[in-house]
């Protein structure tokens, strides 16, 4: 991860690494700050006081990054930041962060979704916290998994080489290329099969609706997504079914469903 920041900032050296113990705070509730970090390895808690309590909103993991609202806004942390155990963040300050989005701009497309889904799930933690509804005075943390839908396999052949790929519908399915700066991986990782890098890091998600499947382009893709030869329209779903041609940039697949697990 620590080299995919590099290439995404320009970074030359070890600087912004920073190294945490058990229990080191990266930074407190109030503090000033004009950096965010990324989890290179181990575990960060995030803590918010309610009601004049400090409660755990957040276990963060690798890949996972925080504290971009005081680099965005340049305003004090309103959370505090503390290492759950060995743990080693990447530090990027103002001058690494607009080198990010002038070498890549859909990396701010990135942190625009993920911030989204955060104040969606901060909203309804704090719903819970002030109603009083969770009798245990216990809120399940931001990202802790909920019970998973029915599964529903379906398969994706490389049209070119006829690798095949499985994809468990239980969740939305991501299409894409692994993420250097997070590390994070999509379900169906065009990385070995887009040489030319014709996909964007998350290109495409396919979802189950309804009974239906359905093919939606993510925001931010730059080379197109493709039903049968035809352009998608960004982030509006296409309802898709089993032989069609799907293409993401330059890669093309078949899309199959049904496919009984091995």
């Amino acid at each position: 991860m620590i080299q995919g920041v590099k290439r995404a900032t320009g970074l030359t050296s070890a600087d912004a690494v920073r190294k945490y113990a058990p229990g080191d705070h990266v930074f407190r509730e109030g503090d000033l700050g004009t950096e965010m970090y990324v989890v290179h390895e181990g575990r960060v808690e995030i803590l918010k006081t309610v009601a004049d309590e400090r409660r755990q909103i957040a276990i963060l993991e690798k890949g996972d990054f925080f504290g971009e609202m005081s680099l965005l806004e340049e305003l004090p942390r309103n959370a505090t930041a503390r290492a759950l155990e060995e743990t080693t963040l990447i530090e990027i300050n103002g001058a690494l962060f607009d080198r990010m989005l002038r070498r890549n701009p859909e990396i701010a497309v990135r942190i625009m979704r993920k911030l989204s889904g955060r104040v969606r799930q901060t909203d309804e933690y704090l719903q819970v916290a002030l109603q009083g509804d969770d009798p245990t005075g216990q809120v399940e943390p931001m990202g802790a998994e909920k019970e998973e839908a029915a599964s529903f396999p379906c398969r994706m052949r490389h049209a070119e080489s006829g690798v095949e790929y499985k994809l468990d519908l239980a969740q939305p399915a991501t299409i894409g290329r692994v993420d250097p700066v997070t590390g994070i991986e999509p379900n169906l990782d065009l990385s070995v099969l887009d040489t030319e890098r014709s996909s964007s890091r998350r290109h495409a998600k396919i979802i189950r609706d309804e009974g239906e499947i359905y093919l939606v382009e993510e925001i931010g893709t730059l080379n197109g997504t493709f039903v049968n030869g035809r352009r998608l329209q960004t982030a509006v779903p296409e309802e898709i079914h089993g032989g069609q041609r799907l293409r993401f940039g330059l890669v093309e697949f078949v899309f199959e469903i049904g496919v009984a697990r091995s």
